[in-house]
């Protein structure tokens, strides 16, 4: 289902998977050791970040808030937002509209 949103997806998908790629140990999300991270070559690492970050957005759909390796990716549907912190630092802000 994915979260409400008035900006094109694309546009959104391509913020969203440059901030879970900010998060060091994102690739944990689907349980990949560093070891297999590391093996991947650039291109597939950013497939991997972005089918993660299209796995987030409809995620927060269902669940505002969801962890990701160190980091935390909240929905935050009154300021039309996606935020992603690692350590309760915020690295980005993904705009809905």
């Amino acid at each position: 289902m994915g979260v409400k949103h008035a900006r094109e997806y694309a546009d959104i998908l391509t913020e969203l998977t440059e901030a879970v790629g900010a998060i060091d140990n994102s690739y944990e999300f689907f349980d990949m050791s560093r070891e297999d991270w590391v093996a991947l070559g650039e291109s597939e690492r950013k497939e991997v970040m972005e089918a993660l970050a299209d796995d987030v957005f409809y995620g927060l759909g269902e669940q505002e808030i969801i962890q990701v390796g160190s980091g935390v990716i909240t929905h935050r549907p009154k300021f039309h937002v996606i935020e992603v912190a690692v350590d309760g630092t915020e690295v980005r802000i993904v705009r809905l509209i």
